[in-house]
């Protein structure tokens, strides 16, 4: 699973060593060694799982497409965008350090959010 590109519809198989990535920057984290550029490039379909080649020197609109199963996979990337954040802690990851700082009054059953003469003057 690529990290760079959160859509990617085909992998590439390196041509300098022959091992599979997501994206050029994916090889980049895992190799000692530049991606060695070339005009034929191996991709492997996400959707269908199979393997085509492209000649890159002759690529138009058509070659967008794997040729097995019509998945589009020259797409505009997603990437990981950066979110903000809010100093301390964030409630909703752990909110068991939430205390509930209001005093409870279970003592007094007769205790109501209207006063006396209120209710007095409702019930009579």
């Amino acid at each position: 699973m690529c990290k760079h590109i959160l859509n990617v519809q085909a992998s590439i198989r390196a041509p300098c060593c022959r091992k599979w990535f997501d994206c050029s920057e994916c090889h980049a984290d895992a190799s000692d060694h530049p991606l060695r550029k070339t005009q034929e490039m191996v991709f492997g379909c996400k959707k269908c799982k199979k393997v085509f080649r492209k000649d890159m020197s002759d690529f138009d609109d058509s070659d967008e497409y794997c040729p097995h199963c019509d998945n589009h996979y020259v797409i505009e990337a997603k990437t990981p965008q950066m979110a903000l954040g809010v100093e301390g802690e964030d409630p909703r990851l752990n909110h068991r350090l939430i205390k509930d700082d209001r005093i409870k009054d279970s003592q007094d059953p007769t205790r109501s959010i209207f006063e006396a003469t209120d209710i007095d003057h409702r019930l009579g």
